[in-house]
């Protein structure tokens, strides 16, 4: 397993759609893996393939953030909502390709989504609250959307400006 460098946006790759998996491989396993090592490593929530550069429709997810709770990795290859309830919830998001931006976005506050799980069997579950907000999340990073997107947009242009200056900065840091 290795930890991959996370892309910040703004970068063109988090704007695209991901291809779909067409069957499950070692190498799809080994990226997955490599996606919870960088996931947990950020530390966060949820990742994206797009957000370590890879254009595939795959996502991991842990939102068991309770001490002493047990880790419970998920990982998700063409994971698509398949129903979603009328009932809206709002979390304060955040986003390992925005890092330390966080704003309140309101989705669906139970979603059940079909997957197909490291070895290749589909899978359906429903989701509510926080899990049902980082699945949402990480899907729309599938589809080139970022929770930014959400926000009006002087505050979606005012982040932007903040992630580019800090690329930047970066950029400096590392010559």
């Amino acid at each position: 397993m290795s930890i991959r460098p996370i892309l910040i946006h703004p970068d063109p790759r988090l704007k695209k759609v991901a291809d779909p998996v067409a069957d499950i491989s070692d190498e799809l396993r080994a990226l997955s893996d490599d996606m919870l090592a960088t996931m947990y490593n950020a530390p966060g929530i949820g990742l994206a393939a797009p957000q370590i550069g890879v254009m595939k429709r795959v996502i991991v997810l842990d939102c068991e953030k309770e001490e002493g709770t047990e880790p419970k990795p998920l990982v998700m290859f063409n994971p698509e909502i398949i129903a979603s309830s009328d009932e809206q919830s709002t979390y304060e998001e955040g986003c390992l390709s925005i890092p330390e931006i966080y704003a309140e976005v309101t989705r669906p506050k139970l979603v059940t989504a079909r997957w197909i799980d490291r070895d290749g069997n589909e899978q359906q579950q429903e989701f509510d609250e926080l899990w049902a907000t980082c699945v949402q999340h990480e899907i729309d990073h599938l589809d080139g959307k970022l929770f930014i997107d959400y926000l009006k947009p002087l505050k979606r242009q005012m982040i932007t400006r903040k992630m580019t200056k800090l690329k930047r900065d970066r950029a400096r840091e590392a010559s």
